[in-house]
């Protein structure tokens, strides 16, 4: 099941973020208080015993831009088409709140593009979307992700 993420959420959310062996250091660790402040961004996906084994972040940056971040599945659970169905429900969600262009920076593009995602040079998009990067460890010269942006 795939549902908007509640308050109960966020310490399994967070243990998803910061588990690096569960998104081999993909995915940027968000604080607590990232987490409760953005908590409406988040959707979950949850096994049948109602354990967390999924997130994803639509986070609206600008009146038409918005971005797919924090996107991990459990190991145990991947290839049952969950990561697709979380970036699926973001994207839905864009387009209930009327934002059409939804952006990621990823280093697994193959999975994105199979979403619909197409790659976009970095320049390209506004320089606003690159407040994270500013304290990603990796910024600038470790960063090997790439811009990706899907039109709806």
């Amino acid at each position: 099941m795939i549902r908007k993420a509640r308050i109960g959420d966020v310490k399994a959310i967070h243990g998803l973020l910061m588990r690096t062996d569960e998104h081999d250091g993909l995915v940027l660790p968000r604080s607590f208080s990232q987490l409760y402040s953005h908590l409406r961004d988040f959707v979950i996906a949850l096994d049948d015993d109602g354990t967390v084994i999924g997130c994803c972040a639509l986070n609206i940056i600008w009146d038409n831009l918005a971005e797919i971040r924090s996107l991990v599945v459990k190991s145990s659970h991947r290839g049952k088409n969950l990561g697709r169905k979380l970036v699926e429900t973001c994207l839905s969600e864009a387009v209930t709140l009327g934002i059409y262009k939804v952006y990621t920076l990823t280093e697994v593009p193959g999975f994105f593009a199979k979403v619909g995602f197409v790659q976009e040079e970095m320049d390209n998009l506004n320089q606003k979307i690159f407040l994270d990067c500013l304290n990603c460890p990796r910024f600038p010269d470790l960063c090997n992700e790439v811009a990706m942006i899907i039109n709806l």
